[in-house]
């Protein structure tokens, strides 16, 4: 075999485990980052660093990208910590519109929803990657190393902490289908009717609203707090016409006004309860949600 003809066979192979790992790439980064946007930016600089290597040294292509991925994040972590610090109003995750199988993954529908990327947001980068690296993708603490430059003893210490802070923080009962559905149900029919009545049997005394228009569009720029608020707000909604989805690997609802998608709204669950409402408004967030998108482990 001549000399190109190997360049050739070796940058084909270096494509095949790219593309064969994509989704599972994509959703790492997403997972750490909480932007599609940015998770896609993330994937161009692997894909330009594995594009790079030289292949033939590489043992585990699948644990090479993850370490190159996770990298990336971080790095892009802090740049949107930085622009996070000057944003308008709350900030929410950019939801995702997805494909059923996803969602039929519990364990990874679980990891991506709204409430508990919002959970993630509490844990520091470093704390962020390794759980998701450890809880989510099952990644061995030796490799999980490697990606965040730790040493494996640090890695479990990280792991445990971070395991801590977010069983603290994520609802502590699983929610069943046919509750999230009943929540979603009796939010549309208040909306669409105007009749709060049903609603109001299904919403926790705390519940907190976050509508997130990112200085673009009106929406509140602190949250919205406590029962008779927030039915003050989706008071206002009362006649829009709500299409029900998936979004994040969980039932939502997508509010459109003159055919285009205006409002995503998510909802976080604890005993039966809604407990938190998040209203996605911002239009440069929205731009993913008229196709569907790919993840995977």
């Amino acid at each position: 075999m001549d000399r190109d003809a190997g360049i050739d066979a070796g940058t084909s192979t270096a494509t095949d485990s790219f593309i064969s790992h994509r989704n599972l790439l994509f959703t790492v980064a997403y997972e750490m980052l909480g932007s599609a946007a940015d998770a896609e930016d993330v994937l161009q600089e692997t894909w330009l660093r594995w594009s790079g290597v030289d292949h033939a040294t590489v043992r585990d292509p699948r644990a090479f990208l993850v370490r190159i991925t996770t990298r990336q994040s971080l790095t892009r972590l802090r740049t949107l910590s930085r622009r996070k610090e000057s944003y308008v109003g709350p900030w929410l995750p950019e939801p995702l519109l997805i494909a059923p199988d996803v969602a039929e993954d519990v364990e990874l529908a679980d990891s991506i929803s709204m409430a508990m990327l919002l959970v993630l947001e509490t844990l520091t980068p470093t704390e962020r990657a390794v759980f998701v690296l450890r809880d989510v993708f099952g990644l061995d603490y030796d490799e999980i190393a490697q990606a965040v430059d730790k040493t494996p003893p640090a890695v479990r210490q990280i792991a445990h902490r971070a395991r801590a802070h977010v069983a603290a923080r994520r609802p502590r009962e699983t929610v069943s289908p046919s509750q999230t559905r009943d929540a979603l149900a009796a939010f549309q029919q208040a909306v669409e009717t105007g009749d709060l009545t049903e609603l109001l049997n299904m919403i926790a005394p705390d519940v907190v609203l976050l509508t997130d228009g990112g200085g673009v569009v009106r929406a509140a720029v602190e949250p919205v707090v406590g029962v008779a608020d927030v039915t003050e707000v989706l008071a206002r909604l009362s006649g829009a016409l709500l299409q029900p989805t998936l979004v994040n690997g969980h039932p939502a609802l997508i509010i459109r006004r003159d055919g285009r998608i205006d409002t995503i709204v998510a909802f976080r669950l604890d005993a039966g309860l809604i407990t938190g409402l998040y209203a996605v408004r911002n239009p440069e967030k929205l731009s993913r949600m008229n196709r569907e998108t790919a993840m995977g482990r």
